[in-house]
């Protein structure tokens, strides 16, 4: 039962450091689309970019399924974090004085 108990806990381990991988991931992710943001207020580029995101989003299915996850699931994923790359965005826009 001991070694069970090792092995779950190894198992947990890489669950951690998985997580702590994919927040630093989208920790930089974020840093990167905040420079968009500011780009695109800058030069009067809207927040949203409709075609960007579908590209995106099939991207992220092709990707997905070649990795064996659900594309169903990557997609909702992927609209999670551009929904608030969005708002980020329109933040950013209301935050950048006009001329």
């Amino acid at each position: 039962m001991e070694d069970n108990r090792d092995l779950l806990e190894e198992y947990r381990s890489s669950i951690d450091n998985v997580d702590a991988a994919l927040i630093h991931l989208l920790a930089e992710r974020f840093r990167i689309t905040h420079q968009v943001g500011v780009y695109k207020a800058e030069n009067g580029l809207p927040a949203e970019d409709k075609e960007r995101e579908a590209e995106q989003v099939k991207r992220m299915r092709e990707l997905a399924e070649d990795a064996g996850i659900d594309p169903v699931f990557s997609e909702k994923f992927l609209r999670f974090i551009i929904e608030e790359v969005i708002r980020h965005h329109v933040e950013i826009d209301t935050d950048i004085p006009s001329d």
